[in-house]
């Protein structure tokens, strides 16, 4: 049950009806009542919700807003309703302010539903993928895919609470340039290791990644490849290394708590021949032409806003198929072989470009390409003391996923990279993430939640339980204890409007909002040593809000302890 749009919902039915009774009584004309909205004050001196309807109806009525506003609030009617005050503002603003049964109700609610608090059925069951991190398999992984990592897990956990039928895919790369690459690099090493004045090209990979490869598979094969064939030699390596790199790849992920539901091998697109499909439904639809021995892909200049445009090459000259081919051939499969509603790609800022070729492939295709969202991140920095940090202490080597891991809690790692929309540039302190005070946003949260758990088995040793479901809460009136409420009520409108924005960041704001003002409250509202109906009533209000702490945490997949 999510209150606050009940108590919206309602609340336009009230004005409508009000503004009925007006024109029966001749106040108002019989017009047709213009769009008009109800929002949540900033300001809760300016009521619980507000609304515009008498300054947009200024016009159709041919009166002030003021004199609009009066002769609604003279005729709403809020007997047993949400509401027990309404009041006119300004030039004509309608501010309306919920009952105390509201209050009550909010409490009740939250212990009733527990740990499946703040759900909504906003999806309908849709089915959503989220396709996340999908890193090179040709290397380890970078703290770029720590931060996609964490925050598409959360937005696919933020779909999911949705009420959305959940995908979460890993699209591995294991065709194409970079193979040809891996292969290059493996067969270099391995070469060396029998072999003088074998030179490793300048754009092959140089990590030590690529030597400890080589060296395990000469241990296996010894010097068996060394006068092979090349191709021979280089798929031999590459069947090897790359299943090695795509386990490392899905055991450092599982311990940063990502499980995939799929694993995408690209190849498996190469193999099924349905790169190629794809451009025969392209060059069928005349979009795609060949010339000088290769297929280019008309672009479409004015849905990408660029004249300058140069065509698309789809497939090279040697019957190879480009990326571009690929992903096209890839989204193609997301939508029509396995029928998704939407597709959400969490993909680095740099691939901005990308963004409007592949939905126009997509209307090209005949889907939809509003089907297809990009949430594009920017890029993040590392800092300790103030500097920034670009090699790890332990290798001295760029910062992988695992090094990342090693030196900071995991906890730390998935709170922080969405402390802020993905589209912002974010500095990743440290020091900040190991540091265990108010300052560090995850422990804040945590131990919020572990204060809340000392207090109830506190009390409940001493034989004191928080007040039942269906209990009036209305005794709980300070505005310590009503704001509190107002803020536990909102868990399920963050949830949708996190799934609308694709953006997590909401929830650890929130979680971080809740812990503030559940400080704030138990500074000024005592619970031990109270009137026992109001101490009760103040415990069951801690329970509630430690139920939505922990619902937070279970979306962002941080640890909640019961004791720090």
């Amino acid at each position: 049950m999510n209150l606050v749009k009940q108590a919206s919902d309602e609340l336009r039915q009230i004005i409508l009806n009000s503004l009925g009774e007006c024109v029966a009584k001749g106040l108002l004309p019989a017009e047709a009542i213009p769009s008009f909205t109800i929002e949540i004050p900033a300001d809760k001196t300016h009521g619980d919700f507000a609304t515009n309807v008498a300054m947009v109806c200024t016009k159709v009525f041919r009166m002030p807003p003021r004199k609009i506003a009066e002769a609604v609030c003279e005729n709403v009617y809020l007997e047993n309703s949400l509401f027990e005050k309404v009041e006119v503002a300004g030039p004509g603003f309608i501010n309306f302010f919920l009952s105390k049964k509201w209050y009550s109700l909010v409490i009740d609610n939250v212990l009733s539903e527990g740990d499946r608090y703040g759900r909504t059925h906003t999806g309908d069951g849709k089915k959503v993928m989220v396709e996340f991190v999908s890193a090179n398999p040709t290397g380890p992984m970078h703290i770029g895919n720590a931060r996609g990592g964490a925050i598409g897990d959360c937005l696919a956990s933020v779909l999911d609470w949705a009420g959305y039928d959940v995908t979460r895919e890993f699209y591995v790369n294991d065709a194409g340039n970079q193979i040809e690459k891996f292969a290059t690099s493996l067969e270099v090493r391995y070469l060396q290791l029998y072999k003088d004045g074998v030179e490793l090209p300048a754009d092959a990979y140089q990590g030590s990644d690529i030597i400890d490869h080589a060296k395990n598979f000469a241990e296996i094969n010894g010097d068996k490849y060394v006068e092979a064939d090349s191709a021979d030699r280089r798929k031999a390596l590459v069947d090897y290394a790359l299943p090695l790199n795509i386990a490392k790849l899905e055991s450092d992920l599982l311990k940063y708590r990502i499980k995939y539901d799929v694993w995408f091998l690209e190849s498996g697109l190469h193999n099924s021949g349905k790169v190629l499909e794809v451009v025969d439904k392209l060059k069928a639809k005349g979009l795609a032409y060949e010339k000088d021995g290769a297929v280019l892909y008309k672009s479409n200049k004015q849905a990408r806003n660029d004249e300058e445009i140069v065509d698309d090459v789809l497939v090279r000259t040697n019957g190879i198929p480009t990326y571009f081919a690929a992903d096209i051939a890839y989204h193609y499969n997301k939508f029509e072989d396995r029928g998704f509603d939407k597709v959400i790609d969490v993909w680095g800022a740099d691939h901005h470009g990308h963004v409007a070729r592949l939905k126009g492939a997509m209307s090209d295709l005949d889907i939809n390409p509003d089907k297809l969202d990009v949430v594009l991140m920017q890029m993040v920095r590392l800092m300790r003391n103030g500097e920034l940090v670009k090699v790890s202490k332990r290798t001295g080597k760029s910062i992988t996923l695992a090094d990342l891991l090693e030196e900071i809690p995991i906890d730390a790692a998935r709170f922080f990279f969405n402390l802020r929309e993905a589209n912002s540039h974010f500095d990743f302190d440290l020091g900040l993430a190991v540091e265990q005070s108010s300052q560090n946003p995850v422990y804040y949260v945590q131990y919020a939640h572990a204060r809340i758990c000392s207090i109830l088995r506190t009390l409940e040793e001493e034989g004191v339980t928080p007040a039942e479901e269906g209990t009036d809460f209305t005794i709980l009136s300070t505005a310590e204890e009503t704001d509190l409420i107002r803020l536990l009520a909102s868990f399920p409108n963050e949830i949708d409007e996190a799934a609308k924005h694709y953006d997590p960041a909401r929830i650890t704001k929130y979680s971080v909002d809740l812990a503030t003002m559940f400080h704030k409250f138990y500074s000024a509202c005592r619970v031990k040593g109270e009137a026992e109906d109001i101490m009760r009533a103040r415990l069951a209000l801690c329970k509630a809000v430690k139920t939505a702490i922990k619902n937070c945490t279970e979306i962002l997949k941080v640890d909640c302890p019961e004791k720090m």
